[in-house]
């Protein structure tokens, strides 16, 4: 009996056709879909991926999961490799939708009509990398992500950030849920010494390091805003593309 690693054991249609690569393209072929799939060649039956037609996107991957008949996408901007959409579905037919939407270049939410599993993470697409863009593009995933976790506290803070020009102005990212600025965009990030957390039904903190000792707590999200605006460093310039 094959283990429960094997993947013929979860996908004797995959293991038939010879790879994941394989099975995608017979489906997208009977469906009328002109996407091609590309092999792993280090896990044929698990990995697969498509190319986009623009140049502004990196392949989409495909992975077979481990423990369940499933499989998840991810696929990312290329200058500082963050998701743009991602999602996990039982449907072979529907990760063939999404391949073609990807690869044809389709926007981020025509992926979504085209595959209903596809998630958005709230970033957009920069085609010329612009650094403000970025940020704006970061701004939104954190924004788009606050409001899927069920933290009432983390959600205000990153509205109430996001609400202050001088901190909008800032590329955020997050390190364990804490809130901290770059006045550069990945993947060299230039780090602000100013962090902002949330917690459940206690005061919001700022401190000037990840893990450092609080200069400040505030009741609310909006004075915890203000408390961290008053200690950000003098002279800060405008966000710029933090090459590798």
């Amino acid at each position: 009996m094959a283990a429960p690693s094997d993947p013929s054991t979860l996908y004797p249609d995959i293991a038939t056709a010879g790879s994941l690569a394989a099975a995608l393209q017979a489906v997208a072929t009977r469906d009328g879909l002109g996407v091609s799939f590309s092999a792993s060649e280090s896990d044929p039956l698990r990995d697969a991926s498509v190319t986009s037609t623009v140049p502004h996107r990196t392949v989409l991957s495909i992975s077979a999961w481990a423990v369940e008949r499933r499989w998840s996408i991810r696929g990312s901007e290329p200058s500082q490799g963050m998701t743009l959409v991602d999602g996990d579905t039982d449907d072979l037919a529907q990760v063939a939708r999404a391949a073609q939407a990807w690869h044809d270049g389709a926007e981020l939410a025509a992926l979504h009509r085209a595959a209903p599993f596809v998630h958005l993470t709230g970033r957009f697409e920069v085609a010329d990398h612009d650094p403000v863009q970025l940020t704006e593009s970061e701004w939104q995933h954190l924004r788009t992500e606050a409001g899927e976790v069920d933290w009432p506290e983390y959600r205000a803070l990153i509205e109430a950030a996001y609400a202050e020009p001088a901190l909008r102005g800032l590329y955020p990212f997050t390190s364990h849920w804490t809130l901290r600025f770059s006045t550069s965009t990945r993947p060299r990030l230039s780090v602000v010494p100013l962090c902002v957390n949330a917690y459940r039904q206690k005061p919001y903190t700022v401190s000037a390091q990840l893990m450092g000792e609080a200069l400040a707590e505030a009741p609310t999200a909006e004075e915890a805003v203000s408390a961290a605006v008053r200690r950000l460093p003098s002279g800060l310039g405008p966000v710029t593309h933090g090459a590798g």
